[in-house]
């Protein structure tokens, strides 16, 4: 998975392509709908490492609270893949990201992606409230 991240008006988007592999197809020869779920996760993840500091990283973790997938077209074996991710809302303990998930040949859009993530406290293990650091690493 190749990653980048660039400013987009107001809001930071982070990109990243893969390649559809053998084991992400389904018993009709296309991309199983778990994986893409997989790589929403993945690539929200890669952005938080992306930008997070070792100390933040050390104090801070998310979690997934809510996912919601449209599912627009198919994927098979061999396609590259560009997904785009950005954080549209952050308030109290929860952040919303998106997901869009494209075919990097003909930027057919083949999934979309709404999760919400609450952050915890790493030694408490409890929600805690998005500080103006952690909002500033994705505006």
């Amino acid at each position: 998975m190749r990653s980048e991240s660039k400013k987009n008006k107001s809001l930071q988007v982070f990109t990243s392509t893969l390649t559809v592999a053998p084991n992400d197809l389904d018993d009709l020869n296309h991309v199983n709908n778990i994986v893409y779920v997989k790589w929403v996760q993945q690539i929200a993840e890669r952005h938080w490492h992306a930008n997070a500091k070792h100390d933040i990283l050390k104090n801070y973790f998310w979690v997934l609270t809510s996912h919601h997938i449209k599912y627009k077209s198919q994927a098979f074996l061999g396609d590259e893949i560009l997904l785009k991710t950005f954080v549209t809302h952050s308030k109290g303990v929860r952040s919303t990201r998106q997901v869009d998930v494209y075919n990097n040949f003909n930027q057919q859009l083949l999934a979309t992606s709404t999760t919400e993530w609450c952050l915890m406290d790493a030694k408490t293990k409890k929600p805690t409230r998005i500080t103006d650091t952690i909002k500033s690493l994705f505006d």
